[in-house]
């Protein structure tokens, strides 16, 4: 239901009637006084407010919306914190059983933002970075992946054989990539397809 016409006998008895049949809070609609109420005299003649309600239509909105339906589906109680920057979204789950949300090396948690991607920048002009988060998972497997390419550069440099790591996404290769480009003894480069996509660490030639 995106818009609502609700009546009360005063502007918050109509505006909370209004809320109450669309399952909304007040900062999720905008609202049109249609007609404004009066008591009348001794309540003869009284007129109630009249006021539409239409659901707000913004990126934030939609990804709070789309993530509180599939967390539900999920059978999850999942509270959101969704901070809506001017060119990114940056969204919090807390609740219960996060390791759920967050899947085997968080492919769930990359499957999840990237749905919610799609959604908030369906037909707008400007795109939106969404970034979901757990728990913290998104810090802690960026350190993970730190420490792991610089210890796979050590053993590319002390036997100078280049070493070729477990297919990962865009993002986790990313990081590998730059934690090593300074570094004096080894480079990097991607080979293969989607979703086998494999750095390989190799040493750097003089």
């Amino acid at each position: 239901m995106k818009t609502l016409e609700a009546t009360g006998k005063t502007y918050e008895e109509a505006l909370m009637a209004g809320l109450a049949q669309m399952g909304l809070t007040s900062d999720k609609v905008d609202v049109e006084v249609l007609e404004e109420g009066s008591k009348g005299f001794l309540g003869i003649g009284a007129k109630p407010y009249r006021l539409r309600l239409t659901k707000k239509d913004t990126p934030a909105l939609r990804a709070e919306e789309f993530l509180q339906n599939v967390t539900e589906l999920m059978g999850l109680d999942v509270v959101l914190d969704v901070q809506d920057e001017e060119e990114a979204l940056r969204i919090e789950m807390q609740g219960d059983n996060q390791g759920i949300l967050i899947g085997h090396r968080g492919e769930t948690l990359d499957a999840l933002q990237y749905l919610t991607s799609l959604l908030v920048n369906k037909g707008g002009k400007d795109y939106r970075r969404v970034t979901l988060d757990t728990e913290g998972y998104r810090a802690k497997r960026e350190q993970t992946l730190i420490n792991l390419a610089n210890r796979m550069a050590a053993k590319v440099q002390r036997s100078g054989r280049r070493m070729v790591l477990e297919p990962m996404n865009p993002y986790e290769r990313r990081i590998l990539h730059a934690t090593l480009q300074d570094n004096p003894h080894v480079t990097t480069h991607s080979e293969g397809e989607e979703p086998n996509r494999r750095v390989v660490i190799a040493p750097k030639r003089a």
